[in-house]
């Protein structure tokens, strides 16, 4: 979803549809009177008290919640006997090479941030390609949510491939106008429906960048749900690149933190910059944690999540439709990952109230993200199905689904 649907003003941020994300610099009251920030404590109210989900974003717990989150799960991860990390030693390095490992590559750094991890990552790669052209989607992380950093940072000089909603192709790459030292694929692109390639596409492509004598990274913020879509596992389908960015909080749960993995040479490499950037932190183990318990608890069973996601996205499109809604669109049709798009005809504000109201009034919540415009009359928001959602049958969501549109204007 791209940022410029919503209405802020502010540069954008990631996560477009959160709560997180509404960045007004004002906070304007609507037609009842409720401010902006208001209405938002409200629809986090709600959410946490709402018995029936499909997710529970973790940023709407209280910090109480996740300290008994990560005190639950940390003893079986790790010796809490050990003594904590120092500036990247220990636990961290524990983690790193557990993620070396699930990716097979030859070695990994952890940093406190993916904005941090892909520029430093590219950074080295311009360095040793002599070109600091990256070519990218526009659509992609970098170019939406992080302030133009590879430029006004990292001295990079990104190039759009394409303006498609779907991932570049090899005849793109072979045609672009321009030579670039590396090319940068985001699995899945969220911006455009949590959407993938198919294995023969994703191969072709990196392919023709190879005979292009460019690099290839994958922006894998969210590549854990993708062995479903492609029937491999991760390591073959990260060995196509010559580097990996994963992160720690997406689809892991995680309280942050992100990886790259690659050649041994380009990760010592790119730990020095990351200690340049500012990334050598004291004392990261709360976060490290976070990351191993979702590598034991979540990473399982998101291929379940994955199969359940296709249940409840056509059931969302059938419920809709027998409810009378003269147009719904879920993006993909069959989702690629756990996460997928559903559009509606319909003002956003309208659909959110809507949602509010029912989540309030029934303690069940179909839509976790708020609705953002897709142009006049239309809205769309993100769904994510995770282990709340599986808990959920087709006729459930249908009944859900009538719920909610007996609550929109006729």
């Amino acid at each position: 979803m791209s940022d410029t649907a919503s209405d802020t003003a502010a540069e954008p941020v990631d996560q477009p549809l959160d709560e997180t994300d509404e960045t007004d610099e004002t906070d304007e009251t609507d037609e009842t009177g409720e401010t902006d920030e208001q209405k938002r404590e409200r629809r986090a109210a709600a959410w946490r008290a709402a018995r029936r989900v499909l997710w529970r974003p973790s940023y709407q717990d209280t910090v109480r919640d996740r300290l008994a989150w990560l005190n639950g799960g940390a003893e079986g991860v790790y010796d809490l006997d050990q003594p904590v990390d120092m500036y990247g030693d220990r636990l961290v390095e524990t983690l790193e090479e557990r993620v070396a490992g699930l990716l097979g590559k030859e070695a990994a750094a952890f940093f406190p941030t993916g904005t941090m991890a892909q520029q430093i990552a590219l950074r080295c790669w311009a360095g040793r390609t002599g070109n600091p052209a990256v070519a990218l989607h526009e659509l992609s992380h970098p170019e939406m949510h992080e302030r133009h950093a590879f430029s006004q940072v990292s001295g990079l000089r990104p190039v759009h491939v394409t303006y498609a909603p779907r991932l570049p192709t090899a005849e793109e790459i072979q045609e672009l106008a321009e030579p670039f030292g590396a090319l940068m694929l985001e699995l899945p692109l969220r911006e455009a429906g949590f959407v993938l390639p198919s294995w023969e596409e994703l191969s072709e492509t990196v392919g023709a960048a190879r005979e292009r004598d460019a690099v290839v990274h994958f922006d894998g913020a969210r590549l854990w749900e993708c062995t479903t879509h492609f029937g491999r596992p991760l390591d073959e389908i990260a060995g196509l690149a010559d580097s990996v960015y994963v992160s720690f909080y997406k689809s892991l749960d995680g309280l942050g933190g992100a990886a790259i993995a690659g050649p041994k040479t380009l990760i010592d490499e790119a730990k020095t910059w990351r200690h340049r950037y500012g990334g050598m932190i004291l004392q990261q183990f709360p976060t490290v944690l976070a990351a191993l318990i979702g590598l034991d608890r979540e990473l399982p069973r998101l291929p379940e999540y994955v199969a359940h996601a296709r249940v409840i996205a056509a059931a969302l499109r059938e419920g809709f439709t027998e409810a009378g809604v003269p147009w719904v669109r879920v993006h993909p049709e069959e989702p690629h990952t756990h996460q997928f798009q559903i559009w509606l005809p319909y003002d956003p504000d309208v659909l959110g109230d809507a949602g509010l109201r029912q989540t309030e009034e029934t303690k069940t919540g179909l839509f976790a993200q708020r609705w953002a415009r897709g142009g006049p009359g239309l809205a769309y928001t993100e769904v994510t199905v995770a282990a709340p959602g599986l808990e959920w049958t087709a006729q459930d969501v249908k009944a859900a689904v009538r719920d909610f549109v007996e609550r929109l204007p006729r």
